[in-house]
């Protein structure tokens, strides 16, 4: 019986343009989309740090028609260090095969193509929210955390800030790989754009600009 009402439930959810934009943000940063049938189907997976908790839980009222079980936390040991996170996934639904396809190859997460229309405002604070920072508290310079992009994806994010938005950003080398940073009037742009995005919480974030 479960297992129909949960089918019945899958049928009748379809994307909003909101959720759209939540979910290109969420992907570009700390989210994933996973199959376990071979791509058939595929389910948002959600989780941070149990310290922005208050970002994975307005995650999960955003998509909660499309999870059955709220928000919880797990405990995990990373290089001897014991971390708490927090997270939630959806059910596992076709709705989401054609966002997967474009952004894994051979498992592997890249930039899709069509990344220039699918990047509105929401969509660029999610991912900040996700990925992004700032230089230091000090500075005005904003991050967003590419390093598990290739050169040619981060290029790609570079020329999708300066055409859709004149955002100009610059290649930042880190020893994990390469990080957008943007810098001076187009840091103002940036945080000018998401910030009515943002949740509370998010502002240290933005170092000297917030």
């Amino acid at each position: 019986m479960r297992s129909k009402k949960i089918e019945e439930q899958k049928s009748l959810l379809r994307l909003s343009k909101k959720q759209r934009s939540i979910l290109i943000g969420t992907t570009l940063g700390d989210g994933h989309l996973e199959t376990q049938n071979m791509g058939l189907t595929y389910r948002l997976k959600i989780e941070h740090s149990v310290k922005q908790a208050f970002y994975v839980d307005w995650l999960y009222e955003q998509f909660k028609d499309w999870v059955t079980t709220p928000p919880k936390s797990k405990r995990k040991v990373l290089n001897n260090v014991e971390l708490e996170n927090y997270y939630f996934q959806t059910l596992s639904v076709g709705q989401f095969r054609f966002y997967a396809q474009q952004f894994y190859v051979n498992r592997r997460k890249v930039v899709p193509s069509q990344i220039g229309h699918w990047l509105t405002p929401l969509a660029l604070a999610v991912w900040f929210m996700d990925d992004g920072s700032t230089k230091s508290k000090h500075h005005r310079a904003l991050i967003l955390n590419t390093q598990g992009f290739t050169r040619k994806d981060i290029e790609l994010l570079r020329k999708t800030l300066k055409v859709k938005y004149d955002i100009e950003a610059v290649f930042r080398n880190q020893k994990d790989g390469l990080q957008l940073m943007v810098v001076g009037e187009s840091a103002e742009r940036f945080h000018k754009l998401v910030q009515p995005h943002m949740l509370p919480g998010f502002e240290y974030k933005f170092g000297a600009i917030g």
